[in-house]
């Protein structure tokens, strides 16, 4: 597990051998069955994750049993609920693992250990953060200001790679749509090609 995030941060930092092996140290290596979970709603996320394998899904579940899909985490990505991860507060999020996956944790005082005494570490999270906080403004900004369509249709230009991974019905919530609006898209392209 850790030898595919030591490939992933080594393009992405410049972080010496000795860094990455501190970095190696502090962390946890974890293997997930499918619908195994990282994170129970109601409780404090007590992790930043990468995923090395498989694919995870961040979610709310309400009341009535339904849920709302706030992201879906594939191979070679980071995960977290980062206000209760920061804060210490009890999470509004689920996250498991919708398929086999390999993860690797570090806790919240791990975390701070290590991005104060790898500099370049700081500099990547800060970039990382900035990045993570366009895509999250950009999801807002289709979720209140495109239909259905164009939810859709960018929802398969940034995640084609996952898109035969997840069940329909998972894509629709991820969108804020109905089951029967995506398969009438669906349906309307395939016509349309």
């Amino acid at each position: 597990m850790f030898p595919e995030f030591k490939d992933y941060i080594q393009r992405q930092a410049n972080l010496s051998d000795d860094e990455i092996e501190l970095m190696r140290s502090r962390a946890v290596e974890k293997t997930l069955r499918r619908k195994e979970f990282l994170v129970h709603q109601g409780d404090v996320c007590r992790y930043k994750i990468f995923i090395t394998r498989g694919l995870l899904r961040t979610y709310h579940a309400r009341e009535d049993g339904s849920e709302r899909i706030m992201q879906f985490s594939p191979e070679i990505s980071w995960t977290t609920d980062p206000e209760s991860f920061e804060y210490s507060t009890p999470s509004n999020f689920n996250i498991a693992a919708l398929e086999p996956s390999e993860v690797v944790l570090w806790t919240k005082s791990d975390l701070r250990y290590l991005i104060d005494n790898i500099p370049g570490l700081k500099t990547y999270f800060d970039k990382l953060i900035s990045r993570s906080g366009h895509i999250f403004r950009q999801r807002i900004f289709t979720a209140i200001g495109a239909s259905a369509e164009e939810k859709y249709e960018e929802f398969v230009k940034n995640y084609s790679h996952i898109l035969t991974r997840v069940p329909l019905h998972m894509v629709a919530s991820y969108l804020g749509v109905t089951r029967e609006t995506l398969s009438r898209i669906r349906h309307a392209q395939v016509i349309r090609k």
